[in-house]
């Protein structure tokens, strides 16, 4: 099985096989790119073609690689995870979206995709080696310190003061608490 993230999600791939066959001592089957189908009805046809030589196949998900495990288990595929992969392109920074998502608790699942990619983008602040960083980095942006004012600025306690409630920091992304 593999990890639970998307950040590799255009390479998502699964082992398909049938539970008769499997039943019988056969793990026949093969690996399919979910990449090369546009929807699920698409990808079942091509598992139905594969295993052409059942009547009725029930399809057995027997490994995949680089797909979430709330998209898929081993007698089920979601129809979401179709247009997450055909649409991960539209998201700039992957890495940041999942720490949003996790963080957030978003289902991936079954929340509207361009509400999420909506919300992740109105709260991502950007990429910082630390909670600090962005402070300074803010204390730059929007005052105008100068002399001792700049020299005595506290951003340690100003860093603390964001992040204890309008502010979260994980995997070197800010975001954004609303």
């Amino acid at each position: 099985m593999t990890t639970n993230n998307i950040t590799n999600l255009s390479d998502a791939k699964v082992y398909v096989g049938t539970y008769r066959k499997y039943n019988e001592g056969s793990i026949f089957g093969k690996w399919l790119d979910l990449s090369d189908y546009s929807d699920k009805d698409e990808f079942l046809q091509a598992c139905a073609e594969l295993h052409a030589d059942e009547t009725d196949p029930e399809f057995m998900f027997q490994d995949f690689e680089n797909i979430p495990d709330c998209f898929i288990s081993e007698s089920y595929i979601s129809e979401n995870l179709f247009e997450l992969i055909s649409r991960i392109d539209e998201i700039d920074n992957i890495e940041a979206f999942e720490t949003y998502l996790n963080w957030k608790g978003c289902d991936i699942e079954n929340d509207d995709f361009d509400a999420l990619k909506s919300d992740f983008e109105d709260a991502f602040c950007g990429e910082y080696d630390s909670e600090e960083a962005y402070a300074e980095q803010l204390v730059d942006d929007c005052y105008n310190l100068e002399g001792i004012a700049a020299t005595y600025f506290d951003y340690d306690r100003f860093a603390r003061d964001l992040f204890m409630t309008d502010n979260y920091y994980d995997n070197g992304f800010v975001f954004y608490n609303r």
